[in-house]
């Protein structure tokens, strides 16, 4: 890579160093470890972020804020957990302080009977326009929207859950780490938000989890280089 610039192309694939060692680049000031970090997790702080807050933008910006807080205090990365399961952490708790900000308060700990809208009436709203548009599962392109749109209408509680574990495959425990709860409230939540998306979605759903809340393209390359102008603005970065 030249000197006189940062190359902001994706990685052709994962990256094969562990997390120790980018870590170790990162805090040495290397812009390459930070692009390459957040290159590997973009991904997953969005949908981690869409998992509390119900706007893209709105997540685009928490996801820029969880970096600048864990690479200007990245000497408390103990290795104890995943580099990644650490950043999901950060991110839900910035989330979670964005919507306290806002007033919209929202308690990971909170009882089941709270925490929004109820399922009983996402699932009316989903029925309903199931009958609207009967070939709407037909497509994968509408599939995805449908499956998005559901998702969108689970309380912050179960969304955020079911976006951890469902859609980034993430462990009982690891969910319960990044959300601060225990792994008995996982799976309770988890179950929940499962019942509340089978009576509409059904076996249909289980092949697009993956395609829903992209991050690529623009907005992967905006948070890159939105991070790294910071950074360097700190003078976290060695020269070129």
């Amino acid at each position: 890579m030249p000197n006189d610039r940062i190359d902001l192309r994706p990685p052709p694939m994962a990256d094969p160093r562990p997390d120790a060692d980018l870590v170790a680049s990162a805090r040495a000031g290397s812009a390459d470890a930070f692009a390459v970090i957040m290159r590997l997790n973009n991904r997953l702080l969005f949908r981690a972020a869409r998992g509390v807050v119900a706007d893209d933008a709105e997540a685009q910006d928490i996801v820029q804020e969880t970096y600048l807080r864990a690479f200007t205090s990245l000497d408390t990365f103990r290795g104890d957990a995943a580099l990644s399961t650490w950043l999901v952490r950060i991110a839900i708790n910035t989330a979670l302080s964005a919507r306290r900000t806002r007033g919209r308060f929202v308690s990971m700990e909170q009882s089941e009977e709270d925490g929004g809208d109820s399922w009983q009436e996402t699932l009316m709203a989903m029925r309903s326009a199931d009958r609207e548009r009967p070939d709407a599962m037909a497509e994968r392109g509408q599939m995805r929207d449908i499956l998005q749109a559901a998702i969108e209408r689970l309380p912050a509680m179960y969304r955020s859950v079911f976006m951890l574990r469902a859609v980034e495959d993430m462990s009982v425990d690891e969910a319960a780490f990044c959300l601060g709860v225990s792994g008995d409230v996982v799976k309770t939540r988890f179950l929940r938000a499962r019942m509340m998306l089978r009576a509409i979605l059904a076996e249909q759903a289980a092949p697009y989890l993956h395609g829903t809340f992209q991050f690529a393209g623009s907005r992967c390359d905006a948070v890159v280089s939105h991070v790294l102008a910071q950074l360097d603005v700190r003078g976290l970065l060695t020269p070129h």
